[in-house]
């Protein structure tokens, strides 16, 4: 199992990658697919913090 801090940091880290590609949607279908995997990629992180062992 990880450590609460590593799994911590990854979640941090994945918030913050999936907040920079919700930003950079755009209104194409590219931007449609990046929205899709940043609002994964949030839902990840929130599992992760909230996560326990």
């Amino acid at each position: 199992m990880m450590k609460q801090s590593t799994r911590r940091f990854l979640s941090s880290l994945l918030v913050l990658i999936g907040a920079g590609l919700i930003f950079l949607a755009t209104e194409a279908w590219l931007g449609v697919l990046l929205m899709a995997v940043g609002v994964s990629v949030e839902l990840i992180a929130i599992a992760l913090k909230l996560w326990n062992n």
